[in-house]
C-alpha cells in the first residue's frame, strides 16, 4: 500500500483532533444570572494550551512534583464536566466578597467523594463547606461560592427555570486566557486578563507606553504602600465601604504612604490564686501594624472636617477613628486634611500627578496572614508588588511576581 495514502489521512485526522481538543469551543454561557453585575470568564482550552506549551519548554518539570500525593483525585477527574469557559459571577447588591459559579456534574457521587477527600464538611441536603467555600449539589449541577446567601435565587434563575442564554463568550472575552466584565444595564466594560511569564495583567486597553512609563517612575518609591487618587478614583474605591463618602465629604484628591512595622501588644488577663485573690497577668505578643500618612485635598476643607465630625470619626483627642490602626492625629489647613500615625513619622513621597496604587510585598505582611492555606501562602510569598494605574478611561492592574526559573503558570 502506498504510504502517502496512509500518512495524509492520518495527518488530517490528527489535525482535526488537535482542533477539536484545543480550539473548538462551545461559546454559549449558560450560567450567568440576569442580576449579575460582574463576570469572570476563564478560557479553559486556551489556558490549558498555555500550560502545556510552558511545560514542554521546561523539561525539568516533566517528572511532576515529587511532593504530590499520587492517590489524590484531581479536579478534572472529580466527576465534573469541565466546560470550555468557566463562568464566575457577582450578584448585584451583594457583598464585594461574594462570588459564585455553576458547574455541570457527570457523576454527582464521585464529586461528593472528591469533596470529602478535600476535607469539605457535609452539612446535609447536598450542602458542603470548607472555610469560606460553600457548595450545594442540585441533581446534575453544583453551585459554588464564597457565600451561600444567593444560592436559592441562583437555583430559581438558572436551574429551576432554565431558559435560552443571552450571553456568548465573544461578548465578554477575546483571545485572552481570561477576562473580567462589569455590567450596568446594557453597558459592558471588558478587561482582559493575561498570564505572562512573571506577571498577571488586567487591562481594558492595549496601549502600553504610557503605563510602562508610569510604572518605571514608581520603581524609585520604596514604601509598602503608595497611592495618588483623584476624586473619581476615590469614589470608585469608596463604593466598597460607603457609597456616599466622596460626595458628602467633597474630597477631590488623596495621597498616602505607609510602611509595615512589628510592635509589641500587651494583653492583660486576670487569674486567681489559691486564696481567690485576683492577680493581673500581662502577656506580650508581636503584631504587624502600619505607620502611615494620608492627605486629603478638598475644595471646601471645612465641609470635609464637619463631615468627619458628623460621622464621629474624630474624637476629643483629635484622632481619626475610622482608621483602625491607632494612635494617630488629624489636622486641617486651608486646603488639606492630614492623618498621620504618631508612632513613627512617615513622609509623603513626591507626587507624580497620576492615578495609581502601589503595594509592595513584605515579610511582615506574609507573617501576619496566618489563616491562609499552604497554596495561598506560596502564591502570596511569590508576589513582588501589585500596581493599579488609571489614565482617563484606561485602566491596568499588574500583579508582578518575583523572579523565578519557571513561568507563573507552572509555579502556581
Amino acid at each position: 500500500m502506498n504510504k502517502k495514502k496512509i500518512i495524509v489521512p492520518l495527518i488530517l485526522i490528527l489535525a482535526a483532533a488537535v482542533y477539536w481538543v484545543f480550539f473548538h469551543k462551545d461559546k454559549t454561557l449558560k450560567f450567568i444570572p440576569e442580576n449579575a453585575d460582574a463576570v469572570v470568564i476563564i478560557d479553559v482550552k486556551k489556558l490549558t494550551g498555555q500550560y502545556l506549551f510552558s511545560l514542554i519548554t521546561h523539561p525539568s518539570e516533566w517528572s511532576g512534583s515529587p511532593t504530590k500525593d499520587k492517590s489524590s483525585v484531581s479536579f478534572k477527574n472529580s466527576g465534573i464536566r469541565v466546560p470550555d469557559f468557566f463562568q464566575i459571577f457577582h450578584v448585584r447588591d451583594s457583598k464585594f466578597s461574594e462570588w459564585y459559579s455553576i458547574l455541570e456534574l457527570k457523576d454527582p457521587q464521585k464529586f461528593i467523594k472528591f469533596l470529602k477527600s478535600r476535607q469539605f464538611t457535609d452539612k446535609g441536603n447536598g450542602n458542603f463547606q470548607k472555610d469560606q467555600i460553600f457548595i450545594v449539589i442540585e441533581k446534575e449541577y453544583c453551585i459554588a461560592g464564597t457565600s451561600d446567601q444567593a444560592f436559592e435565587s441562583i437555583k430559581k434563575q438558572l436551574l429551576h427555570t432554565p431558559q435560552k442564554s443571552k450571553w456568548n463568550a465573544d461578548q465578554l472575552i477575546y483571545n485572552t486566557a481570561a477576562s473580567i466584565s462589569f455590567i450596568s444595564g446594557q453597558k459592558i466594560r471588558n478587561f482582559s486578563i493575561e498570564v505572562k511569564d512573571d506577571e498577571v495583567e488586567i487591562r481594558n486597553n492595549t496601549e502600553t507606553e504610557i503605563f510602562n512609563s508610569i510604572a518605571s517612575r514608581l520603581q524609585k518609591k520604596n514604601h509598602f504602600l503608595e497611592m495618588e487618587l483623584d476624586a473619581e478614583n476615590v469614589k470608585n474605591y469608596a463604593r466598597f465601604f460607603n457609597k456616599s463618602f466622596v460626595d458628602s465629604s467633597d474630597i477631590s484628591y488623596l495621597r498616602a504612604s505607609a510602611d509595615l512595622v512589628q510592635v509589641n501588644d500587651t494583653i492583660i488577663s486576670y487569674e486567681y490564686d489559691d486564696d481567690f485573690n485576683e492577680t493581673e497577668k500581662k502577656t506580650i505578643q508581636k503584631i504587624t501594624q502600619p505607620d502611615y500618612i494620608v492627605e486629603f485635598q478638598s475644595r471646601i476643607p471645612g465641609k470635609t472636617w464637619e463631615y468627619f465630625h458628623a460621622k464621629k470619626w474624630i474624637n476629643t483627642q483629635n484622632q481619626f477613628t475610622a482608621i483602625p490602626f491607632q494612635p494617630n492625629t488629624i489636622s486641617k489647613t486651608n486646603s488639606r486634611i492630614i492623618i498621620q500615625s504618631t508612632r513613627k513619622p512617615v513622609s509623603l513621597s513626591p507626587g507624580i500627578k497620576e492615578n495609581y496604587m502601589l503595594i509592595r510585598n513584605s515579610p511582615l505582611l506574609f507573617s501576619s496572614l496566618k489563616t491562609l492555606s499552604e497554596t495561598e501562602k506560596k502564591i502570596i510569598s511569590g508576589i513582588d508588588h501589585i500596581l493599579y494605574v488609571n489614565k482617563a478611561q484606561d485602566y491596568r492592574i499588574t500583579v508582578k511576581a518575583k523572579k523565578g526559573e519557571l513561568p507563573l503558570i507552572l509555579r502556581w
